[in-house]
């Protein structure tokens, strides 16, 4: 079914405003270039495919009372005087993290534990809204 769906990159290439007005209104385009499948999308069908995409990070509360986030399946950790702040510093390395990972995806793909960030790096890249991305972390309680 799917080779039913495809579309020439020559074809593409000839009607490009067309394929772009379809891909941006209506629907994804599956295209084939040689042995290449990629397909293209709309932004707001990728934020779709997303929003149900969350964080976690465990929370601990240190001796001297500053929060410290640890996020989950990240090698990224925060420290500040509350769990606000200690989020927003999250959120801050975590969108550090995602720019770096897009611009050497050859490097960060090639790492299998790296790969299946891939959604969750998607969902940081395309949230520009601060509130929206911590909406979209959950908080709980870390084991010591």
């Amino acid at each position: 079914m799917f080779e039913m769906l495809v579309v020439n990159a020559t074809d593409v290439r000839k009607n490009f405003g067309r394929y772009i007005d379809e891909i941006v209104r209506s629907k994804p385009i599956f295209i084939k270039r040689s042995r290449d499948y990629f397909m293209g999308i709309s932004m707001d069908m990728t934020k779709e495919l997303v929003k149900d995409v969350f964080f976690t990070a465990d929370k601990y509360v240190e001796d001297d009372g500053s929060v410290t986030l640890s996020l989950c399946d990240f090698d990224i950790v925060a420290n500040s005087k509350d769990e606000s702040s200690a989020l927003d510093s999250l959120i801050k390395e975590l969108r550090e993290y995602a720019l770096e990972f897009y611009e050497d995806m050859d490097f960060w793909g090639s790492d299998m534990n790296r790969k299946k960030q891939f959604k969750r790096i998607l969902k940081v890249l395309l949230t520009d809204d601060v509130k929206e991305m911590k909406e979209n972390i959950v908080c709980k309680a870390g084991r010591s």
